[in-house]
């Protein structure tokens, strides 16, 4: 089984796909002026706006819900595997996909937001599959994504978060993985069944708190070896482009593993991040994209970083040596294998009795998110195709199936479960990418319309018609409750020059 998914992977992850995403995230980020530079600081002032409603979630519940399946295990043990394979640059290559990837993440949110529509329960609920449909007016193609959108998130990435947890907590405390598979089984079970809501409130709660907790305890020790990082800093920048003389031979690995982990801690350009962006309540498209480009930083820039620097800075890392798997060009590790581990043996011998367990908790905690997070989107695609096909079975398995694929995962190998979940996010990142590309005409006209208006003093608010948008009438309702709470006339059109 694992030689049939490597040599999938293989496929999958050609080096095609690396430069697409690479390519794709420099180009939106060229064709919107930089925004992930120019709307910074309105990114973070759009984090508060808005507020949850009987049809949708607020701006930052829509976040922490998108940053649930960003901060997950990707920034722990993905950091460690993405160095281990390719040396300390592979960080500089995460910077990148996260700096351009941000361009790409408010392109398919943005779209998310035009295309969204209401499911039975009258809730915002969208995705690249709606925007496939209604946009690209290729119904198979949503189709498509839908099912991989399934499969990869019900089935395929739920196993690395939970064999991640399971790992951790068998490293740190010595709990058995099958107590850890009956937890978070329990857990989830009583979240998923409570519907959107329950996760859109506990990932609020859960997710900004213990990002916050991590990268405190991260920036400790950093401090403590605060001497180090010039040297740190420039040995990553060295070996980026090729001028280390000891890690020079894996720079080719380090762009490939760099990028690899990059889109699957961040997701920019995957598809997993349109889902919550679309349930949130806001007067304009643009705002949802822009608070969704500002989670790619969060997860990347902020948790990633920290997770590297102190890898990097305490020395507790492994670095293959790529003509020889036996060998490594450097063993800073001994005995553990790439993952949790890595980050564990670090903080363990700088906070004694507390590192590891430290590690174990955060890792469960954003693991956790990201697994609720997964089911978000698989239930999403599954009423998608339920719009058409008589599916109303398939929620409550799905459910079922989540959770037994949690309880197995913890009980299995590391090896196989990245290997599946590398999989999972490869399919969907193609399919994601190549329609982004035909679709980002609306996205970036819901741009400069958002930035008009806001020179104009106003408080934007979008009106698809105006646009020519088909197939978004939603925004007729959305755009009329905005001007009256307002305070403007609902018939007045604020969008003529």
């Amino acid at each position: 089984m694992q030689d049939f998914v490597n040599a999938v992977n293989e496929w999958v992850w050609s080096p095609a796909l690396i430069y697409l995403c690479l390519f794709v995230g420099l180009y939106f980020s060229i064709r919107s002026r930089f925004l992930q530079i120019r709307h910074f600081g309105r990114m973070i002032r759009l984090l508060m706006d808005g507020k949850s409603s009987d049809q949708g979630v607020s701006s930052f519940q829509a976040l922490a819900m998108s940053l649930a399946g960003r901060v997950g295990t990707g920034n722990i043990a993905g950091v460690a595997t993405a160095i281990t394979f390719g040396g300390p640059c592979a960080l500089f290559w995460m910077w990148m996909v996260a700096f351009l990837g941000a361009s790409t993440a408010f392109v398919e949110s943005t779209l998310a937001q035009i295309y969204k529509e209401r499911d039975d329960s009258g809730y915002f609920i969208g995705g690249p599959a709606y925007y496939f449909e209604k946009a690209l007016g290729q119904k198979w193609y949503a189709i498509i994504f839908a099912i991989c959108a399934i499969l990869a998130c019900g089935i395929l990435l739920p196993g690395v978060q939970a064999n991640s947890i399971a790992e951790s907590m068998t490293n740190s405390m010595g709990i058995a993985p099958s107590i850890s598979a009956a937890i978070i089984a329990a857990l989830l079970g009583f979240i998923i069944f409570g519907g959107v809501k329950r996760i859109a409130s506990s990932a609020e709660l859960i997710v900004p708190f213990m990002a916050l907790a991590y990268i405190i305890v991260a920036i400790v020790i950093i401090i403590m070896h605060i001497g180090q990082l010039p040297d740190v800093l420039a040995l990553i920048f060295r070996s980026a482009f090729g001028m280390d003389s000891t890690f020079g031979a894996v720079l080719g690995l380090a762009i490939q593993w760099g990028v690899k982990r990059g889109v699957y801690s961040n997701e920019a350009g995957q598809g997993t991040g349109p889902h919550p962006s679309a349930a949130a309540d806001v007067s304009h498209p643009a705002k949802q994209g822009l608070v969704q480009a500002f989670s790619v930083y969060i997860d990347t820039l902020f948790v990633c970083s920290a997770t590297g620097f102190m890898l990097i800075i305490t020395g507790m890392y492994n670095v293959q040596d790529p003509t020889n798997k036996a060998a490594f060009l450097y063993n800073g590790v001994k005995g553990v294998s790439a993952g949790p581990g890595y980050v564990q043996t670090a903080m363990e011998n700088i906070m004694p009795g507390f590192g590891s367990v430290f590690v174990a908790i955060a890792l469960f905690f954003f693991a956790f998110t990201t697994i609720m997070a997964y089911y978000y989107i698989a239930e999403t695609n599954i009423r998608y195709l339920a719009r058409t096909l008589k599916l109303n079975w398939a929620i409550p398995v799905l459910k079922i199936v989540i959770l037994l694929v949690v309880i197995y995962s913890c009980l299995k190998t590391a090896d196989l479960a990245w290997a599946l979940g590398d999989l999972g996010v490869g399919m969907m990142a193609w399919l994601n990418i190549i329609g982004i590309l035909f679709l980002q005409k609306p996205a970036f006209a819901a741009l400069r319309d958002y930035e008009a208006q806001i020179k104009q003093g106003k408080d934007p608010i979008y009106d698809a018609r105006v646009h020519g948008i088909q197939n978004a009438e939603i925004w007729d309702e959305i755009s009329a409750k905005y001007r009256k709470e307002f305070g403007e006339n609902p018939d007045h059109d604020r969008f003529v020059p």
